[in-house]
């Protein structure tokens, strides 16, 4: 853990081994670590809870278990540990106020759970055992008369009862029918109309539940499908309550599903609105799937909905920075979703404010980060179109009137590859219509004429277009003089290609012709073979020589080889906005021979058979000395290795990824808690092996 503080089962082992030793203190505080890093299961709770109730003897001590109940049923929706929670409180019932504060625990619980169709009946049991316990301590002693305030009590606990059973039997739940009849059984008065009218009402409403909660009770972990169909149903029928319900269900057997996190956090922003609600799912959806870039997002963008502080939105945003996303893209999009943020909470009516300084520090920020972070990690910054400092540009020119910020912004995008792309050009000179002055226009366009290489003929249409309407006569002769000097440069240009095109082409024709004239030679030479070897005599007495050898065929061509290269066209290309060019960093390095040729190595092809006992490893380095015998050391400590193949390339450089086979498939599925273990500096990615062409709905 000192290694990997994120591995899960590493903690579960842990655990265990203290637990077994009766290392008390120990434990309490590893138990503590994981519940900071992920949400715990019911298992989990439960076994800490019995553990600490067990030590709890002062009223302190009791206390403190209050709130780690507390922080228990705010992970997920357990009626087991609602009713574990009800039942201890009635411990405390001697103490000021405790038998409201057991009601209370009772009327949350059923609040949380009390509709659970095959768990909700337990809960309601407990409650109404708990208010006939108070009822029999409230009866007066044998023989004696109750007195007026005895009598009112009497009746007023009576009443309470009544409204339970009342309350439940409006409730579609396994087993009504022998709740029905207890309630018969126990009420001396008969059952109200209304009441009667509601238990059927119910009852009809289970029978519409029983073919979903028989299907999750037939279904193989993990149930996604049986989950959806009865959210289909409970979204139908328009209940929150019961969609909630269902929703945290589905969450609690299916909790690393990002999709589901998504959509139940989707309805609870849309329908229910309730800020404890909406920031508590939230915030569980980001414990337990942190490398979902989306459900960051929608976290952002849910406190910003409910009006939460700005630091608190700002320490969580930082959170998401360091969750480990899995592609370089995913960093742009939290950036994007932060910066929009914080756009929004500028005055843009003020010429200065601490606001806008904090935006555009956060906008230089961000630029920076993908430059350095991100693409250390991933070998690129994840925004080639540098749409973050086309937003900052935006910025700047429209809410700013800073133009000239602007164009700064958009000579460092054009500087960074983007020049010879029409629609980067397009973009900056519809900016500069909007928000600048016809001569820088004039400019970009002259510029975006001279470097554009994808459609040249657009830009400059969009040039001579803009001379027709203003420019003078001097301005429309180089517009058109510019126009066709380039767009001939550029049909020239094609002309060479085409034909070189075509010759390469007629080349694969003569060496295609040449393949099968040597496969009709090789094929008349085997036939006359087989026709002359009945004589054997003479084959071998006289022939030997001739039979002995086999005739030469004409060798075949190496593809390329006597092609001519295609040499790079001297086009006139200058890159930043104002033809400023920057200086190569260095002449052109030739590619080193491999020291040793794996050309021999065949390629490796992976079995999908064995997919179940194989795990998938990426991201390692290139540069590694022998990936098999280093990976074979760090994966044998989950189980037997049968096989570790590694990728290598036609010059036997390694490729920074492997197929590790074990033995047995448990040593699988622990080799998967070494994602993002560091190896060399690097974290190593370890997956499943999913074939994505069968599977492609499949996410990691």
């Amino acid at each position: 853990l000192s290694i990997n503080a994120f591995d899960y089962n590493c903690h579960l082992d842990l655990i265990k081994l203290l637990r077994q030793e009766g290392e008390l203190v120990k434990l309490r505080r590893a138990r503590q670590k994981m519940s900071e890093l992920f949400p715990l299961t019911e298992e989990i709770w439960l076994d800490w809870l019995k553990d600490e109730i067990k030590m709890a003897s002062e009223i302190s001590e009791r206390e403190k278990v209050y709130e780690l109940f507390e922080r228990a049923v705010k992970d997920y929706i357990c009626p087991e540990i609602w009713l574990e929670y009800a039942q201890y409180s009635i411990g405390g019932i001697g103490q000021e106020g405790g038998i409201e504060k057991v009601r209370s625990i009772f009327e949350r619980a059923l609040t949380a759970v009390g509709l659970h169709v095959t768990k909700g009946t337990a809960l309601w049991e407990a409650y109404r055992e708990f208010e006939n316990a108070i009822l029999e301590t409230a009866q007066p002693a044998p023989g004696s008369i109750p007195s007026p305030e005895q009598q009112q009590m009497l009746c007023s606990q009576l009443e309470k009862i009544h409204t339970l059973f009342r309350r439940q039997l409006g409730i579609p739940l396994l087993d009504m029918e022998a709740s029905y009849a207890e309630y018969e059984e126990w009420s001396e008065e008969p059952i109200p109309e209304a009441t009667i009218k509601n238990y059927k009402k119910a009852l009809q409403q289970l029978e519409k539940c029983k073919p979903y909660e028989e299907a999750l009770l037939g279904a193989e972990t993990p149930k996604l499908a049986e989950y959806q169909a009865y959210i289909d149903f409970e979204m139908k029928a328009g209940d929150p309550a019961r969609i909630q319900l269902i929703y945290e269900r589905a969450l609690a057997e299916n909790c690393l599903v990002p999709d589901l996190w998504a959509r139940y956090n989707q309805y609870l922003d849309r329908q229910l609105k309730v800020k404890e609600l909406v920031l508590s799912a939230h915030d569980r959806a980001v414990r337990n799937c942190p490398w979902t870039v989306g459900l960051w997002i929608r976290y952002l963008l849910a406190m910003e909905r409910h009006r939460v502080e700005h630091s608190i939105i700002s320490e969580m945003f930082e959170k998401a920075l360091n969750a480990g996303f899995i592609q370089a893209t995913d960093y742009v999009e939290i950036w994007q979703a932060y910066l929009d943020y914080l756009r929004r909470r500028v005055d843009f009516t003020q010429d200065s404010s601490k606001e806008l300084e904090e935006l555009r520090s956060a906008f230089a920020r961000a630029v920076e980060y993908l430059k350095q972070e991100v693409e250390e990690r991933f070998s690129e910054s994840g925004d080639p179109s540098c749409t973050i400092m086309q937003n900052w540009a935006r910025v700047e020119a429209r809410l700013c009137n800073n133009m000239q910020k602007a164009r700064e912004l958009w000579d460092n995008i054009m500087t960074k590859g983007n020049a010879k792309y029409a629609n980067m050009w397009l973009e900056y000179y519809n900016l500069e219509r909007a928000h600048g002055d016809t001569q820088h226009c004039r400019k970009a366009l002259h510029r975006a004429v001279q470097c554009t290489s994808d459609y040249p003929e657009h830009v400059c249409e969009v040039l001579l277009t803009l001379e027709r309407i203003e420019g003078t006569l001097e301005d429309w002769d180089a517009a058109v003089q510019k126009t066709e000097n380039r767009l001939a440069r550029v049909n020239e240009q094609r002309a060479k290609a085409a034909e070189k095109e075509a010759a390469l082409a007629k080349q694969e024709e003569e060496r295609a012709e040449q393949r099968k004239q040597a496969r009709a030679e090789k094929k008349a030479s085997k036939k006359a073979k087989k026709t002359r070897t009945g004589d054997k005599r003479k084959a071998d007495e006289d022939d030997e020589g001739e039979w002995g050898q086999e005739e030469e065929l004409p060798s075949k061509r190496h593809r390329g080889e006597g092609d001519g290269v295609l040499p790079e066209e001297n086009m006139e290309v200058e890159t930043g906005l104002f033809g400023r060019s920057e200086k190569p960093d260095g002449p052109a390095i030739p590619k080193e021979k491999a020291s040793t040729s794996r050309k021999d190595i065949p390629k490796v092809f992976h079995d999908s058979s064995k997919d179940k006992v194989t795990v998938f490893v990426s991201n390692l380095s290139y540069t590694m000395a022998e990936p098999e015998a280093k990976l074979r050391e760090l994966f044998g400590s989950c189980g037997e290795v049968v096989e570790i193949r590694a990728v290598f390339n036609n010059k036997g450089t390694f490729r920074g990824y492997c197929y590790v086979q074990f033995r047995e498939e448990e040593a699988a599925r622990q080799a998967l808690a070494l994602d993002r273990t560091a190896v060399e500096g690097r974290p190593m990615f370890v997956s499943p092996c999913v074939d994505k062409n069968k599977n492609p709905d499949f996410k990691v």
